[in-house]
């Protein structure tokens, strides 16, 4: 071999060297919370302060400024950035996921967005039931992203009920309640309730979330409701 090809040979193992890059998967952190505001959360762990982004659903589950805290995380890299997404759940940082990495034109923030108008049942059963209305209500994207939603992760949120579009509110929050656990059934009939008044489901939803984080998971469905609705 000569010395030309001895060189550009050498300098073709360094380029490849230097773009195999491992990224370490970050998938959970523990710590004690430092901060916390509806989108961000900075957890202490062993003297340095992580900050994430998080969706204001996980903001309302969080404990007081102080306490241990564990999250459920998704690092995204980027050539000038490491971003850290954090959440309450397993399943809701994995439908993150779903969403960035399958559906078009939504990145990491538009995600975090769409995570912060409606809990995850009631984003299973808008996608599972094609309700492109109230998916298209989420700040930040129309009915074109609401479509690819439905398009791309239909399959993927597992098993469901109708495959037409919801034309009621009432509908769609039966939809959700199919799909939440066991465990949420007082939050489930409030939300059901608010609908039955006319509420839209997006918004009976959110009513109900912050009547939770005010009156604490021991509260009735009646309490939930009267709280949601100012009484």
């Amino acid at each position: 071999m000569t010395k030309a090809l001895l060189l550009t040979a050498v300098q073709s193992h360094r380029t490849c060297h230097q773009a195999f890059v491992i990224f370490p998967m970050i998938t959970s952190i523990q710590g004690i919370l430092a901060e916390a505001s509806p989108l961000r959360a900075v957890i202490e762990v062993n003297g340095l302060g992580y900050e994430a982004n998080i969706p204001v659903t996980t903001a309302e589950k969080l404990p007081a400024v102080g306490a241990k805290v564990k999250l459920h995380t998704f690092v995204a890299y980027r050539e000038d950035a490491q971003t850290l997404y954090a959440f309450a759940t397993m399943e809701e940082r994995d439908f993150f996921r779903l969403m960035i990495d399958h559906v078009s034109g939504v990145g990491p923030k538009l995600a975090l967005t769409i995570m912060s108008r409606m809990s995850l049942p009631m984003l299973e059963a808008a996608i599972r039931n094609a309700d492109i209305s109230s998916l298209a209500k989420c700040p930040g994207i129309g009915k074109k992203t609401a479509e690819r939603l439905v398009v791309e992760l239909r399959g993927k949120v597992g098993a469901g009920g109708g495959t037409s579009p919801i034309e009621s509110a009432s509908g769609d929050a039966n939809a959700a309640a199919s799909s939440a656990p066991a465990a949420d059934t007082k939050t489930r009939d409030a939300v059901l309730a608010l609908t039955a008044l006319g509420y839209k489901t997006a918004d009976a939803d959110a009513a109900i979330r912050n009547a939770v984080l005010a009156l604490g998971p021991k509260a009735t469905t009646e309490q939930l409701i009267k709280k949601a609705l100012g009484s």
